[in-house]
């Protein structure tokens, strides 16, 4: 495989993580994610990941359920630091390096991270996971996601969902939606489409950060994705 991309953020939905189960980690799924991404680094392709907590806990269920927001939140970002690892885990058991990274003070657990130390990992070969969220309350997964692509410098945001890309509306409420192969940032505005929040489209599109939606469940779509083969959407 040529790859298109040579460095890419891919984030991961802590939903995906359960695969059938009502909850936490599926073992089988785990170790799909780390055999895909192990074929995309020996490819030589430089790889970071955020990975969201949502199997485990989410900061505004949680706040719904009367949980103070703040605290709702920092539990979420704990969520995202146990599937990071797992991942990590996973990563090493097929012989693919990986770093966790965390944005909130963790060691031993994971090291501190800056973007000049995900850039070092990325640059000797290993995985650089980046957990934590942004370390702020108030922000998101994706929003993380968007935030560290820009700052290590990746030629595209890949965004690994349970649906194959962009609709004009639910696909799995509206069975009359349609796909877009790609959609313009503006477009996304106009239309209210929620792909992701507002802040984390909006430091994408300031930034010039390209977004490719795609299934990440389906084994072998992310190196279709890295390959450019039309599968999900490209958001531009």
């Amino acid at each position: 495989m040529e790859p298109k991309y040579r460095r890419i953020l891919l984030k991961l939905s802590g939903e995906s993580l359960m695969g059938h189960q009502g909850y936490g980690i599926d073992s089988e799924r785990l170790a799909s994610y780390a055999g895909q991404i192990s074929d995309l680094v020996q490819a030589g392709v430089e790889v970071g990941i955020v990975i969201g907590g949502g199997n485990i806990f989410r900061g505004l269920s949680g706040a719904a359920k009367g949980f103070d927001r703040v605290k709702g939140d920092q539990m979420g970002m704990l969520a995202t630091v146990i599937n990071s690892l797992a991942l990590s885990s996973a990563l090493e058991a097929v012989g693919c390096s990986a770093r966790v990274l965390t944005s909130i003070g963790m060691f031993p657990v994971g090291e501190p991270y800056s973007p000049m130390r995900a850039l070092e990992t990325l640059a000797q070969g290993r995985v650089a996971i980046i957990a934590g969220g942004t370390g702020n309350p108030f922000f998101t997964t994706d929003t993380a996601a968007a935030l560290r692509a820009v700052e290590i410098k990746a030629e595209v945001m890949l965004k690994g969902t349970r649906v194959d890309g962009i609709y004009t509306a639910d696909p799995e409420k509206d069975p009359s939606a349609t796909k877009f192969d790609s959609i313009s940032y503006d477009e996304i505005y106009n239309r209210g489409l929620k792909i992701m929040d507002l802040t984390a489209t909006t430091l994408c599109r300031e930034n010039g950060m390209k977004i490719v939606v795609f299934d990440m469940d389906t084994p072998g779509n992310l190196a279709k994705v890295l390959s450019g083969e039309n599968i999900g959407t490209l958001v531009y």
